[in-house]
């Protein structure tokens, strides 16, 4: 734990190299973005001038108390970059991600972002996503029938117990076998009720990712769209 605990921190602090003064960055949410934020911080204290928008509401309480300005999101219609973790990501740039609960808001915040960058551990890197569970946010209302939804397409649905700063629950989906992503992506996106899924698969742009102390830096070949 302590070794991924230190590549964590490394891939974070080799992604504040990617801000540049006037811009306005996305912080995303979980253990990893954490020391980005922290990282981030120290540069502003030194006299980067940024704003920030933030993923989460733990996201951004931690960036405000350490000194970033973070503007309200439902303001803001464009994004410079934003900077986030992930729970699995493949050689073909495709992610999930949603294990902290805010993956409807980064997801929306990475669709204003001119360019996103993951930041993740080694135990990350995955030859195809699928082994982790893929977060579903889902309005209470259409809680059973999501549910059932996932399970016809080969689901175990967990739900949890807590609410989304949305107020919105999340349904974790496991699979025996993963279906093609973007099929899965196209039957989530069309279920009535489902607002948001962990799949980010056209999103990420690069990704610093360090394993046993060593970072390195991974960008998409073609331009995401």
């Amino acid at each position: 734990m302590a070794n991924e605990a230190n590549d964590k921190r490394l891939a974070a602090e080799a992604a504040v190299a990617e801000v540049t003064p006037g811009q306005r960055v996305g912080l995303g949410t979980g253990s990893t973005v954490a020391y980005f934020i922290d990282a981030l911080a120290a540069r502003v204290r030194d006299g980067l001038a940024i704003r920030a928008v933030a993923t989460s509401l733990a996201s951004a309480e931690r960036a405000r108390a350490a000194g970033i300005a973070v503007d309200d999101f439902a303001e803001v219609a464009h994004v410079d970059l934003t900077v986030d973790g992930a729970d699995e990501l493949d050689p073909r740039f495709y992610a999930i991600k949603g294990a902290g609960g805010a993956l409807l808001r980064e997801k929306i915040v990475a669709a204003a972002s001119a360019r996103m960058v993951v930041i993740a551990d080694g135990a990350k890197q995955v030859a195809a996503i699928g082994a982790a569970k893929l977060p579903v946010e889902v309005i209470p209302f259409a809680r059973a029938f999501v549910a059932a939804r996932l399970a016809a397409l080969g689901a175990a649905v967990t739900p949890r117990d807590s609410l989304t700063d949305n107020g919105n629950l999340i349904l974790d989906a496991r699979f025996a076998a993963f279906p093609e992503p973007r099929d899965l992506a196209r039957a989530l996106d069309a279920t009535p009720g489902v607002m948001g899924h962990g799949l980010f698969l056209d999103e990420v742009d690069a990704a610093y990712v360090a394993r046993d102390g060593v970072v390195t830096r991974l960008e998409r070949a073609a331009p995401r769209r």
